[in-house]
């Protein structure tokens, strides 16, 4: 049976005092959707206000897969992201949040997104996120009143990374936001690849991770074959 796919996607368009524009990272989104696409999986875009999404990191666009989201179907669908008080989320298989550092503006609170995780977590959805996108993981509370992040393997960009990317313009460090609530933080060189998967939850480090990310959870969803 075919698999249903929601990318939640930030609509910020700036961060930070001196108003840095950002967006969702094309590759995080782009890559990921390329293994969703490849899958035969129905891939839906919604978005926390419903207003166009706005990407970051257009000077990508000669990587191919990052070429064909923007060129096919990928960004076009995009762009018409449902505002996500209107998705009917158990039709859903899986939850996926890019990154970029927009989710780091209207991701770190966001009652219905937090609500609609740890509803999809708990019925045994995929729950996925990379480089920024696990902020949307953040402050998720589960029914016993536990952090969802509480006692996980995770990987989200990393303190060191964000020292020399972004420092001056984020609210606060997601590394240490994470193993605050408990989250068993797994760091690899910067830049380097790294997704983890920790049973129905699937991370990632930084854009390098985020086709991993995709492939984790597509293998996840799947059925072995004999």
């Amino acid at each position: 049976m075919k698999k249903n796919i929601l990318i939640i996607v930030s609509n910020a368009n700036a961060i930070g005092p001196n108003n840095r524009r950002t967006g969702t990272f094309l590759p995080e989104v782009a890559h990921p959707y390329a293994v969703f696409e490849a899958a035969g999986y129905q891939t839906d875009f919604a978005s926390l206000s419903g207003d166009t999404p706005y990407l970051d990191a257009l000077n990508l666009a000669d990587d191919p897969e990052n070429l064909k989201f923007l060129t096919g179907k990928g960004w076009a669908d995009m762009q018409k992201a449902v505002k996500l008080d209107t998705v009917d989320v158990a039709r859903y298989d899986a939850v996926f949040v890019p990154g970029g550092l927009a989710p780091m503006v209207d991701m770190p609170e966001a009652p219905l997104l937090k609500k609609v995780i740890a509803e999809m977590y708990e019925r045994g959805a995929m729950v996925g996120a990379v480089c920024h996108g696990p902020v949307s993981l953040l402050n998720v509370k589960l029914s016993d009143g536990s952090f969802l992040v509480n006692g996980k393997n995770i990987a989200s960009f990393t303190t060191a990374e964000e020292d020399n990317y972004a420092r001056p313009d984020v609210p606060f460090d997601l590394q240490t936001a994470l193993t605050a609530q408990g989250a068993i933080f797994h760091e690899a060189e910067p830049w380097s690849v790294n997704s983890i998967a920790d049973g129905k939850l699937v991370t990632g480090q930084n854009p390098a991770s985020a086709k991993g990310v995709g492939e984790k959870i597509v293998a996840i969803l799947e059925p072995v074959k004999a």
